[in-house]
């Protein structure tokens, strides 16, 4: 089974090679989330009619695959010419299995369990050494959020003064729109593992953001309290 959307040729493109079908979907969201037009299958031979179909900017191909594994696979596809970048997916950590990776023609080499931030940030660094820039816009309701610029504009095209945090967490809730978001995921993701702060502290900052945005029942968007977890933002009028 494999299955793909098509992409605009401005987006960069992934294949997801993983046969764990849990991992693969996970992967495939939130990089979707991120912005990038995610192919998938679950063995090497159920990619090939993808790989015939269009040149992906990056492969994340996973080590331990059903017939055909990762490294064979990497090997075969960089003597058929294929130069889209590769990151490998596995378990193995033993620096032997490493160095089979890239003596395979892979670019770079992820552990399980690894960590999605960590995963992502190779990803954006894969796919800029492709020559496609990673996804830098996103918009809603309107709105513009500007990555590489940082800033956030309105839809009568004046800025939104927001600070560091308050943009991160914009960018953050918007990539998982629709999704309910525990507190403690928006901690680490926005402010960071390694920093202890109160959860309440959220609160403080949603609030502080919907107050920017200008938003009122009658905004294109919403961000919603899910009690006892956190916060799921709704995107309600295309931009």
């Amino acid at each position: 089974m494999t299955t793909a959307t098509p992409p605009p040729s401005t987006r960069p493109t992934v294949l997801i090679v993983e046969d764990d079908a849990h991992l693969r979907i996970g992967l495939r969201d939130n990089l979707q989330d991120e912005g990038y037009a995610v192919s998938e299958a679950p063995s090497a031979r159920d990619a090939e009619p993808l790989l015939r179909e269009r040149e992906f900017d990056l492969l994340i191909l996973d080590v331990m695959l059903p017939g055909e594994d990762g490294y064979s696979f990497c090997r075969r596809l960089r003597s058929q010419g294929v130069k889209s970048m590769v990151l490998m997916l596995t378990a193995r950590s033993l620096e032997d299995d490493i160095l089979r990776g890239f003596e395979a023609g892979a670019q770079d080499y992820l552990t399980k369990p690894y960590r999605l931030r960590e995963l992502l940030a190779r990803v954006r660094a894969l796919v800029r050494r492709a020559g496609t820039p990673p996804p830098q816009v996103m918009t809603f309701s309107g709105f513009t959020l500007d990555l590489g610029r940082r800033a956030v504009t309105r839809p009568d095209g004046t800025d939104v003064e927001l600070t560091r945090t308050e943009f991160d967490l914009l960018a953050f809730l918007l990539r998982h729109k629709d999704r309910a978001l525990p507190r403690g995921e928006i901690l680490d993701a926005v402010w960071g593992r390694d920093v202890v702060v109160d959860p309440r502290t959220v609160d403080n900052f949603v609030s502080s953001l919907k107050k920017k945005l200008g938003w009122t029942s009658a905004s294109g968007f919403s961000i919603h309290t899910i009690r006892g977890v956190g916060y799921r933002l709704e995107v309600l009028s295309s931009p």
